[in-house]
């Protein structure tokens, strides 16, 4: 007997590629960029941001063609930015600098993480939005 609500291999294994691949990007964003000890957390502020740019537009993207295959669709969203962004590199970066006494710092980052975050959501929002009207004025033949 099969639960038809299960996803199939391929999604479980476009996660698990995805997240390493989201996981190994962080990395090497972090190694590049590195933050400095009671400083705002730059590197991840940009990286939590930018992942929520582009959850935004690919989520717009894929509402307007829900024929987008699931595993692809897991394997970049839950998978990639999941293990690209994440929550927890905010909490920790706050209770860091929470602990090292600099209380301005971390309030201003977690106020900038929440009103960036937003922002970047609804420009990827408007950019898929952009993205599925031009995709579908191109098969429509109406675009120039």
């Amino acid at each position: 007997m099969t639960n038809a609500h299960v996803p199939h291999w391929r999604a479980w294994l476009a996660v698990a590629a995805g997240g390493l691949a989201g996981t190994e990007l962080r990395y090497g964003l972090g190694l590049a960029f590195p933050e400095t000890v009671g400083a705002m957390p730059w590197t991840t502020l940009g990286i939590n941001v930018t992942g929520s740019f582009v959850l935004a537009a690919l989520t717009t993207v894929w509402m307007a063609r829900p024929q987008t295959a699931f595993w692809l669709r897991a394997g970049l969203a839950p998978g990639f930015l999941g293990s690209f962004t994440t929550f927890s590199a905010v909490v920790f970066s706050s209770d860091q600098l929470s602990r090292a006494g600099e209380h301005p710092v971390w309030m201003a980052y977690l106020g900038l993480s929440l009103l960036l975050g937003l922002g970047g959501a609804a420009g990827g929002w408007r950019t898929g939005r952009l993205l599925t009207d031009r995709l579908q004025g191109d098969r429509a033949g109406t675009a120039p």
